[in-house]
């Protein structure tokens, strides 16, 4: 992963400064995102468009007069070939505006504090939230979320997903099988950007 970050910062990117954002999701969610490349698709859009809004309103801009630029690498598997899918995303770490004659002009901006961070995360996860709901892929109970599965169909391969992302012997007589998990509330949804 490390040689295509480089590639993309040397031959891809202009000569800005770019930094890199990561999204790593519940258990849950890399169940259904392995399974439904759609929904993930869905999110993924909606990943994009909320940190490139933050970082145009940082630099003082609105979405009509400014632009961010962004590649994300969709990495599925984890060091030891678990399921774990999260966004290797890398945006430039500033806005390009156009000025008057027509050129662009890039604003570089500051590094996010660990509280825009944290209302990122939770805008982020209320809205995919809600995303999922209207989805029918998800319930929501007064203390915590469900995702909703009983369309899901369990074959073979969902079998060596599920034990995938949880760790689990897959085949054999030590199978473990598929594993029922909980999404926790929103506040605790999603474990990072950084």
């Amino acid at each position: 992963m490390a040689e295509s970050t480089a590639l993309l910062v040397d031959e891809v990117f202009p000569e800005q400064p770019v930094r890199e954002w990561v999204l790593s999701v519940p258990f849950p969610l890399r169940f259904l995102f392995a399974s439904r490349a759609k929904i993930m698709g869905q999110v993924l859009g909606m990943v994009y468009r909320c940190i490139a809004t933050y970082l145009i309103n940082k630099a003082g801009f609105s979405r009509k007069t400014a632009q961010a630029g962004a590649v994300t690498l969709i990495q599925r598997f984890g060091s030891a070939l678990n399921l774990n899918i999260h966004f290797l995303m890398l945006f430039l770490d500033g806005v390009y505006v156009e000025r008057p004659d027509g050129s662009l002009c890039f604003r570089w901006v500051t590094a996010p504090t660990s509280a825009e961070l944290a209302r990122l995360t939770q805008t982020l996860a209320q809205r995919i939230g809600r995303y999922l709901e209207r989805q029918g892929l998800l319930e929501r109970d007064a203390e915590h979320a469900y995702l909703v599965g009983d369309d899901l169909e369990v074959g073979p391969m969902e079998q060596l997903l599920g034990s995938s992302f949880t760790y689990r012997i897959a085949v054999g007589p030590a199978a473990s099988g598929l594993q029922s998990v909980r999404v926790t509330d929103a506040a605790g949804m999603w474990r990072a950007f950084r």
